[in-house]
């Protein structure tokens, strides 16, 4: 049977359910992967592979490729205890070679090994049979110094305070050149329909005559070709363009080197192609010297940016809800603890402070008025009120006495207390509900795998339908052109019919690019 093992993966760079499809999808085609479990809250990827055909630094290398980062966990062995030590003093390979063949002959230390140039020791011992501090004991008997490797208490990676201050910038560049393009816009539109009703009627009121002078201005030729109008849509777009979508174009590059088609990719298509359609048609009427201004599209790429951006920042703002509580749960941990050494009748003979991590089961531990408990125990000695609020959320402290357990991470309030360790390190109750708060994240509703099946889908099926469109249109115009003439705005006789048939080609095809955007806010 082929054995399975078991890593965990730092993952950063993860924005939504695509992400973790695209992760998950990839490194599923992948051999010797069994089975992968990426939470996007966590920023944590859980897989199970076969250690015979890959190790976890290629797992972490395959889903940087994907373009997000990644760092294999050391510190999430389950069942079994990890050990990271700094052992200072080693000179050659025997230093390193006596203090493995020592540590192995150790009773509970199931897998040991040193490096020289580094310093660093990593051992993996069965906690039921020996602890953290006996290994410390063992390697400083044989005449080397040795440390903990400090652990990253912070939670630092469950902080999205980057992302949620990059989408805020994104959102407010976008909106603030969004506004008098949306103006602008509207204002035509209202003008538009004024002249119409005006022409109908052909007597015209004063205040009309004011309107279509001032609809004038905005149609009014600084060059020929070019209006007003679309002179300042192009201005306010291009920043929009360029500072809004910086990230969604980084973002969208990286799916496309990985042949995948994320919303990031549509986005981008789609303000794109209008941009520089716009762009091409306001060339082309300039160099034509046209008469009529031509249709352009700058409306579309700062208003889409707008709603896009806007539904990023406050989905990190949500995520960022929940992990602050994860960062807050795990903050109430005791960072370290008073170890005592008892003689007969609990006398006291010595104590120690210890980082909480070396605390090992069995260990009598002392826990001062006004402290945290480090770890789940018992209380052999003392007596003492509890706050367990942080448990079981009762405002009244509970009273304990020799023989009732307490909750690590509880706050010892009168009394001072000898307690004996049950469960430390990763099996404490708050790190199991900080493990289970990240695992309801990893899991997804299926309602949430379904639409994470259809984005990847979705994309590539929306670029088709608007070359579709494009091509369609450009048949149907060749073939009766009547068509086409009764729809295109704005057409005149100026313009050669190829010229009418391809334009309105490109509005119909950009129109079914820039429409389906917002429906990837739906899917997120």
């Amino acid at each position: 049977s082929k054995t399975i093992s078991k890593c965990y993966v730092q993952v950063t760079g993860m924005t939504c359910a695509s992400c973790v499809a695209n992760i998950e999808r990839n490194l599923r085609r992948e051999d010797g992967i069994h089975s992968i479990l990426v939470a996007l809250m966590a920023g944590k990827a859980e897989v199970r592979y076969n250690p015979a055909v890959i190790h976890p630094a290629a797992i972490a290398e395959l889903i940087r490729e994907l373009g997000f980062g990644a760092t294999v966990m050391e510190n999430c062995g389950e069942g079994d205890g990890i050990l990271e030590l700094v052992v200072r003093g080693m000179t050659c390979a025997s230093c390193v070679h006596k203090i493995e063949s020592t540590l192995m002959k150790t009773n509970g230390v199931l897998y040991c090994s040193v490096a020289l140039a580094t310093n660093k020791a990593h051992i993996k011992y069965d906690p039921e049979a020996i602890g953290p501090r006996d290994v410390i004991q063992v390697i400083q008997d044989l005449g080397f110094t040795t440390s903990l490797v400090k652990k990253d208490r912070s939670a630092s990676h469950l902080d999205h305070k980057q992302e949620i201050r990059q989408w805020k910038r994104s959102f407010v560049v976008s909106l603030v050149f969004c506004i008098p393009v949306m103006g602008l816009m509207i204002y035509m539109m209202v003008m538009d329909s004024q002249l119409s009703d005006a022409h109908a009627h052909h007597n015209m009121s004063s205040e009309e005559m004011e309107a279509l002078h001032s609809s004038m201005v905005l149609e009014y030729q600084l060059l020929p070709g070019l209006s007003v109008m679309n002179l300042l849509s192009f201005l306010l777009c291009v920043p929009v363009q360029v500072f809004g979508g910086w990230h969604f174009y980084i973002q969208a590059f990286r799916a496309l080197r990985h042949n995948t088609a994320n919303m990031d990719v549509l986005v981008v298509l789609a303000t794109s192609i209008a941009f520089l359609y716009s762009f091409i048609i306001l060339l082309v009427a300039m160099a034509e010297r046209a008469k009529v201004n031509p249709v352009t599209f700058f409306d579309t790429p700062p208003m889409l940016f707008v709603f896009i951006s806007l539904g990023r920042w406050l989905e990190h703002v949500a995520k960022g809800k929940t992990s602050e509580a994860l960062a807050r749960l795990i903050s109430l941990q005791a960072t370290e603890a008073t170890i005592v050494t008892l003689g007969p009748d609990n006398v006291l003979l010595s104590e120690e402070q210890v980082d909480v991590e070396l605390v090992q089961r069995g260990d009598i531990v002392k826990v001062v008025p006004g402290g945290k408990f480090p770890v789940d125990g018992r209380v052999i000695e003392g007596h003492s009120m509890v706050d367990e609020s942080l448990i079981t959320g009762e405002a009244m402290p509970v009273t304990k006495k020799p023989g009732n357990t307490v909750i690590a991470g509880s706050i010892n309030q009168n009394g001072s207390l000898l307690i004996s360790a049950t469960h430390v390190g990763a099996d404490t109750t708050l790190s199991q509900i900080v493990k289970l708060v990240e695992e309801a994240q990893t899991s997804k509703a299926p309602i949430q795998q379904f639409a994470d099946k259809l984005s990847g889908y979705f994309v590539p099926f929306i670029v088709a339908v608007s070359v579709v469109t494009l091509l369609a249109w450009i048949v149907i115009g060749f073939v009766d052109f009547e068509i086409v003439e009764k729809y295109f705005l704005g057409y005149n006789k100026s313009i050669s019919a190829a010229e009418v048939i391809i334009r309105f080609a490109f509005q119909a095809s950009i129109t079914v690019l820039c429409i389906a955007c917002p429906c990837s806010l739906g899917l997120a």
